[in-house]
């Protein structure tokens, strides 16, 4: 079975090879990400991996793995910031606070599809101006759920977490293991067949 890859992030990437699995190949969904009016965010972000899955070709050889990210803050959808306005918004916002990050995971074969979000609560100190002025120079803001990197800069802002850590980043690896495993394709770390399974 070869292991496609339905997200252009290079976190997902790099979080794949983390159970030594490469993609055979990389597709990108085209879809209309924006949450439906009154959604939450547990179930905008379980309907956007669905709809990413659904709205790629699958081959009989093939697996298939979506995945989607969102912040949230109470009922409140924090995406990608738009510009460094939205994202100094996000910033503030979360300064101070615990919030959740859920990200959810689909995997498809044929026609049948896994799937399992992952909630992650993440707690933010206090910000300062300063904090929040320099993060936003970096640019490690852009294209980020909730304007920000928990792997990267932003990492010094976060005392504690509850959950999955790579599922803040992009990818929940213990999930996606089970996921992945239950359609045909074992991580690397797991059987040592990562080159086999991976891009065969």
């Amino acid at each position: 079975m070869k292991l496609i890859l339905g997200s252009a992030s290079p976190r997902r990437r790099e979080l794949l090879a983390q159970l030594g699995l490469t993609p055979a190949a990389i597709r990108a969904p085209d879809i209309d990400e924006n949450p439906r009016k009154g959604e939450i965010p547990r179930d905008y972000v379980a309907r956007i991996a669905r709809e990413k899955i659904a709205a790629l070709d699958c081959a009989a050889d093939e697996v298939l793995l979506c995945a989607d990210t969102t912040v949230s803050v109470g009922r409140r959808i924090l995406g990608k910031p738009r510009d460094a306005a939205e994202a100094a918004e996000f910033l503030w916002a979360l300064s101070g606070r615990r919030h959740h990050v859920l990200t959810a995971v689909a995997v498809r074969r044929g026609e049948t599809v896994w799937e399992r979000t992952v909630d992650t609560v993440v707690k933010f100190r206090p910000l300062s101006n300063e904090e929040v002025n320099g993060y936003l120079a970096s640019g490690e803001w852009q294209g980020k759920a909730g304007g920000y990197a928990i792997q990267g800069l932003a990492g010094a802002f976060i005392p504690w977490l509850q959950g999955s850590f790579t599922g803040v980043v992009g990818l929940p690896l213990s999930e996606t293991t089970t996921l992945l495993r239950a359609a045909g394709i074992t991580a690397g770390t797991l059987s040592g067949h990562a080159e086999e399974q991976g891009t065969a």
